[in-house]
Order: C-alpha cells, then sequence, then structure tokens
C-alpha cells in the first residue's frame, strides 16, 4: 500500500494540536497564552527605552519578484497634490492610495491563511470558512482585536554558526535553537514571541536576488514544531520568507511548518523581518529580550497584514 506523504504531518499533529484548549470558538490560538501578566513582565525588559524598527519598507523595490502568486510589491499612487479646498492662498491638501496584496513584505500570517484536509484551526470547515469574502473564520481581524503584545525573544542563529547568514536551505534543528538559547543566556517562557535571525534578508537587501531569497532560504525543520510546543511560544517571526525552511524537506509534503504551526497549534507566523540593526544591538549589549509590538491592521476577514514590528529595549 502507497503511504501518503502527509502521514507523518496528522501524526505530529495529534501531539501538538491546540484545538479546543481555549474553548470551541476559538479564533486567536497560542495569542491566547499572552497573558496581562506575560505582557507586564515584558515591559520590565525595556531599560533603555531604545526602539527598533523590524519591518520592510513598503515600496516598489519590495521583495517580491512576481513568482508568487498573486503577490506583488506595492504600487504607490497620489489622489491629490497640494490641491485647494477652500479660499485661494488657504488650505492646501494632499492624499494618496496604494494597492498591495496584505502578504507582500513584512506581514503577519493568519489563522486561515493555510489548512489541509478540509480543516482550518480549531476545526473550522475551510469550505464554510472560506469565500470571495475573505475569512469568515480565523481572519487577521481576529488577531488584531487585542494586537499582538508580548516579549520577544531574539535567537540569531547565523551568530551561533559564526557567518553573517546561513547558506540557503539551511535547515534549523531543535538542537540549534537550544544552543542559541544557551549562547545567549536567555530562557523563553510561556507567552514569548520567538524570531528567528538566519541573515538570509541579506540576499536581498544586499545581493538583490530575490529568487533565492523567496525559494531557497534557511528556517525551521519539522522536528522544531514539537521544541515550539512544549516551550508554549505564542508566534514565530524570522527574516526569511516562510519561517521554515525552503525547498522543504519533504518535497511531497508543501509547508509542513506552516500546516503544523497555524493550522494544528494555532500559531500566526511574522515573515520578512529586518532584523540586522537589533542583532548587531543584541550582541553588543547582551540582552537578547525586550517588548515587542506588532499589531496588526483590522482587515475584516484578511488572510494576512502588513505590519512595522517594533522592538523596544
Amino acid at each position: 500500500m502507497t503511504r501518503d506523504p502527509m502521514d507523518k504531518v496528522r501524526a505530529l499533529a495529534r501531539r501538538v494540536s491546540n484545538w479546543g484548549r481555549w474553548g470551541k470558538d476559538d479564533e486567536r490560538g497560542t495569542l491566547n497564552l499572552i497573558t496581562p501578566e506575560v505582557v507586564r513582565q515584558a515591559a520590565a525588559c525595556v531599560r533603555s527605552g531604545r526602539i527598533f524598527s523590524l519591518g520592510l519598507a513598503l515600496g516598489p523595490e519590495g521583495p517580491q519578484s512576481g513568482t508568487v502568486v498573486g503577490r506583488f510589491n506595492p504600487q504607490h499612487y497620489m489622489t491629490a497634490i497640494g490641491a485647494p479646498f477652500g479660499a485661494p492662498g488657504g488650505f492646501h491638501y494632499s492624499d494618496d492610495v496604494i494597492c498591495m496584496p496584505l502578504q507582500c513584505a513584512t506581514q503577519w500570517d493568519s489563522l486561515a491563511h493555510v489548512h489541509y484536509d478540509g480543516l482550518l484551526y480549531n476545526g473550522v470547515s475551510a469550505e464554510a470558512a472560506l469565500s470571495v469574502a475573505g475569512a469568515a473564520k480565523n481572519g487577521i481581524d481576529k488577531l488584531a482585536v487585542n494586537g499582538i503584545v508580548s516579549r520577544g525573544v531574539l535567537l540569531d542563529i547565523a551568530r551561533l554558526h559564526g557567518v553573517e547568514r546561513l547558506a540557503p536551505s539551511t535547515v534549523i534543528t531543535p538542537e540549534d535553537l537550544d544552543a542559541a538559547l544557551a549562547r545567549e543566556q536567555v530562557a523563553l517562557r510561556s507567552g514569548d514571541i520567538l524570531i528567528l535571525r538566519t541573515g538570509h534578508l541579506r540576499v536581498f537587501l544586499e545581493g538583490g536576488d530575490k529568487e533565492v531569497y523567496l525559494w531557497q532560504g534557511p528556517g525551521l525543520g519539522i522536528a522544531c514544531v514539537e521544541w515550539l510546543h512544549q516551550r508554549e511560544v505564542a508566534a514565530v517571526c524570522a527574516d526569511n520568507t516562510a519561517i521554515e525552511v525552503m525547498p522543504c524537506e519533504d518535497p511531497a509534503v508543501f509547508y509542513p511548518v506552516h500546516l503544523l504551526g497555524i493550522r494544528d497549534m494555532g500559531m500566526p507566523f511574522g515573515e520578512m523581518f529586518e532584523l540586522e540593526a537589533l542583532a548587531d544591538d543584541c550582541a553588543q549589549d547582551g540582552q537578547w529580550d525586550f517588548l515587542f509590538s506588532a499589531p496588526p491592521l483590522k482587515v475584516s476577514g484578511g488572510i494576512g497584514s502588513p505590519i512595522n514590528p517594533l522592538a523596544v529595549k
């Protein structure tokens, strides 16, 4: 009998699933781990008051190359340039508009972003929830209700290995994550947001190679899913395009970490983060945790949201 390549995913799902953990109608997943006490403790990470923006610029020079279906770089237009309103010589105004996919640059994936076996996070029928109007369940608007604010912990996997950036398609293992925590002398707590630096963004920012950036990213291997579940991580962010390694470890199973993380654990993924300045600062002062704020936009039924995440040290 031919083995279904998805069987490994389904077996792991039974060990990491959070379906029903926060009620049968829950649409926020692991963000429920961010309690008021977690936020209070996160605020205590602010010592110097230095702020780091972790978002890419939204403009025509963004990372999209046209090879990801439906994704293109933002198109910005002026709808008014110094237009008069009222008496001559008085009030003048300028306005603009932007046309962009919600996931074309630094962004959150909602819990409606991926599914398998016809079901979204928490057993929601994909057929019933998804339509041309967006996501009736598990949309980005559900994650935006209270925003996303917690303690962020940066794990610099590139520095761990003594390189500016990991080689394309390098698989990050649980042993790498443990070694980075030990090297940085930081401990994860329930409700933390894990932020991974691979250095892969340099491929795009310095070399301009969008295809390698989009399709050959170093990232988490499937073995890291249980590691994240056991440590009650609230969300994962990274400087690559998919959090997980690309191409995928098993070519027969596309984006398994997405499937297990988003669909089974209910964990939002933040992608294409600009981490270079933050990582340099953390390496200099030895503080690898900080107050992290990255509220999604309240896009009704949205599948994702652009963000300008902030790390406050």
